[in-house]
């Protein structure tokens, strides 16, 4: 029996595709609201003032009248994703400089979680597979994939257009599959439960 991966949609991958949208959005209102506080400071730079304005502008754009282009063109979600992350390091640096050490400290914050979604929606735009070995199976998880030995796993339960997994420690991942299997593969699968766990599903 040869290895076996197939892919599937995971809920917590959609969850972050679809959640894209609002993250942009709080961005844009962020960097607004810092642009309106520059603008009320007595030696504030039309420059600087300028650019926080067309970001903003731009992530607005994005979020209102690219409503597909997330979805369809993933880099372009991932490079305004990186303008937030370096907007929110530029800014708490800058305030912590300027020894404003509480909201340089928040931006800070918001730089952290806007890598960690970098991070995940990086990963989340490759197809999520799972995969069956002889060692074991593997399942894609946030913020990493998860791996089961044939000894973690209590049953598989395999359809033509889902599969179900139970581990003895993480309880069970269900995923849809994204086509429908062949026979060939659903029969491959229910021999490697045959002969890792002694089980006809």
């Amino acid at each position: 029996m040869n290895s076996l991966s197939f892919p599937v949609v995971h809920p917590s991958f959609q969850k972050l595709k679809h959640a894209g949208r609002l993250l942009h959005l709080t961005a844009g209102m962020l960097i607004l609201v810092h642009a309106i506080s520059h603008f009320q400071q007595p030696e504030s730079s039309r420059i600087y003032l300028g650019c926080l304005l067309l970001m903003a502008l731009d992530i607005f754009i994005l979020v209102f009248a690219g409503k597909n282009i997330l979805n369809d063109m993933p880099r372009v979600n991932l490079f305004f994703r990186l303008t937030e992350i370096l907007f929110f390091l530029g800014i708490g640096i800058t305030l912590l400089v300027e020894k404003q050490w509480l909201m340089g400290t928040v931006h800070l914050v918001l730089c952290s979680v806007y890598i960690y979604l970098f991070y995940c929606e990086k990963k989340a735009q490759s197809a999520e597979y799972v995969a069956i070995h002889h060692t074991g199976i593997s399942v894609p998880g946030l913020p990493e994939s998860k791996f089961f030995l044939w000894t973690h796993i209590n049953g598989v339960d395999a359809c033509y257009d889902s599969i179900r997994i139970e581990t003895a420690s993480s309880g069970s991942y269900e995923f849809d599959l994204r086509q429908n299997l062949a026979f060939e593969e659903l029969d491959q699968i229910h021999e490697f439960c045959r002969h890792y766990l002694g089980a006809g599903r």
